[in-house]
């Protein structure tokens, strides 16, 4: 799913994901990864996607409002898990939200909905709907991340909380208060509530006006607290309440929302298993839409998938490096046909009886396109059998019960593997475990060791993959000698990459056609590589020599030993190519020489000379 360096940029995931939330991101990963192998299923899959890409308007809907909810899954995993927060309550409220929107959307559209489509919906609706209604009214838009920090739960949710807040909020109000309840009982106009850090919150009254209050009725609510020259100061049961609630008003107020944290969690908790769907199909839904978007912006088509051993794709393109051509303003992508086996419609355009069969050689030079031609049919088929519409004009494809790549090149040092002994490792597994309903693609199997021992390696293994295995299978190599198996083996079909030679270049044309290629082109490729001149033209002269007496070896010519390949090493040839022409004194004097000036004595002088320059050369 992730390109060789590990990055989702380069790789399928990368070039399939249109999802807007990352709940429906992880479902189409997990998708990808486990495809489906029954057909019934795969288009029940394709019923939904086809029904949301033929309605346009209804999946934009959709996704505008899928990209408002949060990873319910997510915040349900965390407050199962007692490690959740105030934003997962408000995180699971907004996703049943979500729900409720999306159920509503699908419902509109009840003629006709798809099953797959239908039962997204019935678990979209099977939350309570009190569960979202009670976190919308209890959690604040925004919450903070932790319980302990308070503060999540909404003004008017509960009174006591309301109060506990007030207390510590709005302390001056409440002193405020209580100080006019005083004067107007008293009728002491200069009676005032202050506060010290020695005696904490007391009532202030001059030495006048203390009589009042230490006299009947006023003496038993005030209490005498402290006598000063200029003032009097007391206490009431009151003001001693108000200030001990003052104190831990906000103790109170934190404890009291934790009780309803936890009176929510326990609401969530007691319906867990229907927030659970609803959070899977949530996920669900937005990767089939993503997935409808990914239709419709980029022409991919229904595949036509059934229980056939077929594999017949028209116009077939790879996903990923057609999106990196367009995103390089590149050349456009170059579509390709495969049948592999005998199509049940029309033949391709371009093809005929003899490119038909089960198992295809694919040979052609380097860069040509032999390795992306292999991916992008294995891709159309795993895209086809995960429920998604497929980058071709048409396809039909038999289920592929297992899917079975060896390409590239590595090795595994720490496991003592060579590259070669990977190559083989990876080969065995696909010759021991492959069936008539499997898909192979294997490219340039045999490379890693001597010529022979490749060539024998890949020989039998395609005459194992058609007699044996009897699988769907495309095989790229440079052994042109496999090439023979077409006419030996009934199943087997030569292809080429279709190249065109101009003035000693290669132009890559990226086309596939029937036949075989007739050279693997190894050094106009090294050429684009950059290698140096003096290596390429003894390269070609090697190869010359090679070809000649390949040639001539069955007539009784000389063998591979007669050849004088080490008479001029490659670093000689590049030397002498590179080397500047040198200058010789005779050549100096006769640039120099003007021979119309020169008297007879003079020039049987000048003849001397150059005899003795060019004797010391």
């Amino acid at each position: 799913m992730r390109s060789t360096s590990g990055d989702k940029d380069g790789s399928l995931l990368g070039a399939m994901d249109m999802t807007v939330t990352a709940s429906g991101a992880r479902e189409l990963a997990a998708r990808i990864a486990s495809p489906l192998k029954t057909a019934a299923q795969i288009n029940a899959r394709l019923d939904g996607l086809g029904y949301l890409v033929d309605r346009q308007s209804l999946y934009e809907r959709l996704r505008g409002h899928l990209r408002t909810s949060p990873d319910i899954a997510r915040a349900i995993s965390r407050l199962a898990l007692q490690r959740g927060g105030p934003r997962d309550l408000k995180a699971v409220g907004q996703g049943l939200e979500a729900a409720g929107v999306a159920a509503r959307l699908l419902r509109e559209e009840a003629m006709g909905l798809p099953d797959e489509l239908a039962a997204i919906a019935a678990r979209l609706e099977g939350p309570a709907p009190q569960i979202a209604i009670e976190l919308a009214r209890a959690v604040v838009d925004e919450p903070p991340h932790l319980k302990r920090d308070g503060g999540f739960i909404a003004e008017g949710y509960r009174e006591d909380i309301d109060k506990a807040r007030a207390l510590g909020a709005d302390s001056r109000k409440v002193l405020a208060r209580l100080e006019a309840t005083y004067v107007e009982a008293t009728g002491v106009k200069t009676l005032k509530i202050r506060h010290n850090n020695i005696l904490g919150y007391f009532i202030e009254v001059t030495q006048a006006n203390a009589k009042p209050l230490q006299s009947p009725p006023h003496d038993a609510l005030f209490r005498h607290k402290q006598s000063m020259a200029n003032a009097v100061r007391f206490t009431t049961p009151e003001l001693t309440e108000i200030e001990g609630a003052m104190a831990t008003a906000a103790e109170r107020a934190l404890a009291l929302e934790q009780e309803v944290f936890t009176e929510l969690l326990r609401l969530i908790l007691s319906d867990e298993a229907a927030l659970a769907k609803a959070a899977a199909a949530l996920a669900e839904l937005d990767h089939v839409c993503g997935l409808a978007h990914l239709a419709w912006t980029e022409h991919y088509v229904r595949p036509e998938v059934d229980d056939s051993v077929s594999f017949d794709i028209r116009g077939g393109r790879h996903p990923v490096v057609e999106q990196a051509l367009r995103k390089g303003k590149a050349a456009a992508f170059i579509e390709n046909d495969c049948t592999l086996g005998r199509p049940t419609t029309l033949a391709p355009a371009g093809f005929d009886e003899q490119a038909t069969g089960r198992l295809w050689l694919v040979t052609g030079p380097n860069m040509a396109g032999k390795s992306t031609f292999l991916r992008q049919n294995a891709l159309i088929a795993l895209m086809a059998q995960m429920g998604s519409f497929v980058p071709a004009k048409r396809a039909h494809i038999g289920v592929v019960d297992r899917l079975f790549s060896r390409v590239g090149a590595s090795d595994d040092l720490a496991r003592g593997r060579s590259t070669f002994m990977v190559e083989m490792v990876e080969t065995a597994a696909i010759l021991n475990q492959a069936t008539d309903k499997s898909l192979v693609i294997l490219d340039e199997i045999g490379r890693g060791t001597a010529t022979f021992d490749g060539l024998s390696i890949a020989w039998a293994a395609v005459e194992h993959l058609h007699d044996v295995n009897k699988s769907r299978a495309l095989f790229a190599t440079h052994f042109h000698e496999l090439t023979q198996l077409a006419g030996r083996l009934a199943e087997v079909a030569n292809v080429t990459v279709d190249v065109k030679e101009w003035h000693d270049e290669i132009v890559f044309l990226h086309k596939i056609k029937p036949g075989a290629a007739d050279r693997s082109y190894g050094i106009q490729v090294a050429r684009l590589a950059g290698l140096p001149r003096g290596v390429l033209k003894r390269a070609a002269e090697v190869l010359a020599r090679l070809e000649k007496n390949n040639r001539r070896a069955g007539a009784g010519g000389s063998t591979l030993e007669d050849l004088p390949l080490f008479a001029l090493s490659a670093a000689k040839a590049e030397a002498q190519a590179a080397k500047p022409a040198t200058v010789s004194a005779v050549d100096v004097v006769l640039a120099e020489l003007k021979p119309d000036d020169l008297t007879p004595k003079a020039a049987l002088e000048m003849l001397y000379r150059l005899k003795e320059l060019a004797a010391k050369g």
